[in-house]
């Protein structure tokens, strides 16, 4: 690989300025000076390991024989690992143009690496007051998120006081609130099941009245079949039996009125009450 033959200034280290937070100072921008002393027309190109938190401009370019460029190194206002101080660092890598070649990003593609010039140059961060973060900078920034933290530690001990203050009142009126609850809840199941226990009386009465009903038709079975014997035994003579035939039917029926009429109307208020509690 052929010597670089690019004068570079500075020559080994780009200074950049960084906070105590580790943030990139905005605005700060370092400049790095590029100078073809040759009679050659040389292309360039200018890398770093972290693309995305430096703007370059130019970042590559073509320098005629005895000319300079200078080059602009922005900061991205970005957080800065302290892990990867170490790591940033930038490459200025130059070719001789080959005679007749006009398409720069051409020659690029085409050049063997043996004809590539590297130069690389490692970065150094400073802080506000030119101290290298890397050792004073980093305690006094240390010292700083010390104090900050103390503050806010201060600050939060009233409202921490006021914080289980209101918990302790909410917790009481939670016990209230559920005391009266509870109370709301054993009277609703008492209402409750007080109209069970009624409607499950009803419902018995309906049953019974019911199986009174089924008797009473038994008993005029019987009295419909002791009526036939009658018919049968007095012969042709038509007004014993219309006379036996009329008087059981009528007392049969005039005692089974009261009973039905009383099966229907439990019937009734059981349905009643059914759709009151429902």
């Amino acid at each position: 690989m052929p010597n670089q033959v690019l004068t570079i200034d500075p020559q080994n280290e780009l200074k950049f300025k960084v906070d105590y937070s580790g943030l990139f100072e905005q605005g700060c921008t370092t400049y790095m000076r590029l100078t073809n002393p040759s009679n050659d027309t040389v292309l360039f190109k200018i890398k770093t390991t972290a693309p995305k938190k430096y703007c370059v401009r130019p970042n590559s370019g073509v320098l005629e024989p005895n000319s300079k460029v200078e080059i602009a190194i922005t900061p991205q206002p970005v957080y800065v690992d302290p892990n990867e101080k170490h790591k940033h660092k930038f490459m200025v890598q130059s070719v001789v143009a080959p005679e007749g070649k006009t398409n720069i990003d051409q020659v690029w593609k085409e050049i063997s690496p043996d004809q590539l010039m590297d130069y690389k140059l490692k970065c150094v961060f400073e802080s506000p007051r030119g101290a290298n973060p890397n050792d004073a900078g980093d305690n006094v920034a240390q010292t700083e998120l010390t104090k900050k933290r103390s503050a806010v530690a201060d600050e939060a001990k009233p409202s921490t006081k006021d914080a289980v203050e209101g918990l302790i009142q909410n917790e009481a009126k939670r016990k209230d609130d559920d005391h009266t609850t509870g109370a709301k809840t054993t009277l609703t199941f008492t209402k409750s099941d007080n109209a069970e226990t009624d409607l499950h009386k009803a419902t018995l009465e309906v049953i019974h009245l019911r199986e009174e009903e089924s008797k009473l038709r038994h008993e005029n079975l019987q009295l419909k079949e002791e009526l036939l014997r009658l018919r049968q035994a007095g012969g042709g003579d038509g007004r014993i039996t219309r006379a036996h035939s009329y008087g059981p039917e009528k007392n049969a029926q005039v005692a089974l009125m009261p009973w039905l009429a009383t099966a229907v109307g439990m019937a009734l208020l059981g349905i009643i009450i059914g759709k009151f509690l429902m």
